[in-house]
């Protein structure tokens, strides 16, 4: 294998990979929120909900892009409050205990073939932007794209800026990158286990489906697109639809928290 240091920089692809369950098993929210649990910033009982969510939506396999969509914006009612250095200091400690040991090998050694070959890599993902730079920051990849929430003055104010970065979204925002850095999109590459990231792999030349849930793996195989599954035997059946239902259960909680502070105001 190539020397990303003696590589001649590729200017025309690039890779870009989702997070939950192609990066790294489970969600990247849920860690998050496991970790905001132990540092008090919402009750035991929250933390209980959201797990039941995510052990009832884990068995039930069901996954509801608007459902997401609405818990993941409300959920981010969280973090009203804090200051945005305060959430990226937390979040590499959270991705010490919580994440670290839950990225994919296979799928962090083909992100390193990328970097070998001297393309940049971007994570893409429906997660906090902040988390999202942690994780990418923490594997030595390029940066990271993700939902982006409003802060003044250095202080998170509960709403988002713009539209999750999800489906179609994810799609939009490649595109703003391609032209900012002048990628050829039928040069790149993309991954990630969901279906409902099909417009982003669509993008481009080069489209993987990692992990990949029925309805992707389906569509990989009649297009001819590469898999690369890394799970095995009962994984791969309780995996199924894991980054919605995770990332319901963490929205549940927030949303919660965000219902509570209302009644006390």
């Amino acid at each position: 294998m190539e020397n990303a240091l003696s590589t001649a920089p590729d200017l025309r692809g690039a890779a870009f990979f989702d997070v939950d369950n192609t990066i790294m098993q489970g969600a990247s929210i849920f860690h998050l929120a496991r970790g905001l649990h132990e540092r008090k910033f919402f009750t035991t009982k929250d933390i209980f909900m959201a797990t039941w969510q995510q052990l009832y939506f884990r068995l039930a396999g069901v996954e509801d892009p608007e459902h997401i969509a609405n818990a993941r914006a409300t959920g981010l009612a969280f973090i009203a409050g804090h200051r945005v250095s305060e959430l990226e200091e937390i979040g590499e400690q959270i991705f010490d205990k919580h994440m670290a040991h839950k990225i994919w090998p296979g799928t962090r050694a083909i992100a390193q073939w990328h970097l070998d070959r001297g393309q940049r890599v971007w994570l893409v993902t429906a997660a906090p932007v902040e988390i999202a730079a942690v994780i990418s920051r923490r594997l030595g990849l390029t940066g990271a794209l993700g939902t982006v929430s409003e802060h003044i003055d250095g202080v998170y104010t509960g709403e988002l800026v713009g539209e999750m970065l999800h489906g179609e979204g994810k799609a939009v925002a490649i595109r703003a990158l391609a032209e900012r850095e002048n990628l050829v999109l039928a040069d790149c590459y993309a991954y990630s286990d969901s279906s409902n990231d099909l417009p982003m792999l669509s993008l481009v030349g080069h489209p993987c489906a990692v992990n990949p849930d029925s309805t992707l793996r389906a569509h990989a195989k009649a297009n001819g697109w590469r898999i690369r599954d890394y799970r095995t035997g009962r994984k791969v059946a309780v995996f199924s639809g894991k980054t919605a239902v995770a990332a319901m259960a963490a929205g549940g909680t927030w949303k919660a928290l965000r219902l509570r502070k209302k009644q006390t105001r």
